[in-house]
């Protein structure tokens, strides 16, 4: 019997006090990258998936709800309350 170990993906919140958030800013929020320099290189990359898809605009802005994704962690942008 061959057993498969996925490996489990962390899902973070975002809470934003605005209307939306951009992409690189949340990723420096989160930690994900060092700077916005870093952020930009991995987002034209293609190693960043919003909504499940990838995406190559560093200024995409997101709303709550969205959800993104880098380097195994995800997180979901929400609204402050």
């Amino acid at each position: 019997m061959k057993v498969t170990v996925k490996k489990k993906e962390t899902l973070s919140r975002l809470p934003i006090g605005t209307e939306y958030i951009k992409l690189q800013d949340a990723m420096k929020l989160m930690n994900l990258v060092s700077s916005g320099g870093e952020a930009k290189v991995r987002i034209q990359n293609g190693e960043v998936l919003v909504n499940g898809e990838v995406c190559l605009m560093r200024g995409k802005k997101l709303h709550p709800g969205d959800v993104f994704t880098f380097s195994g962690s995800s997180c979901r942008i929400e609204a402050q309350v």
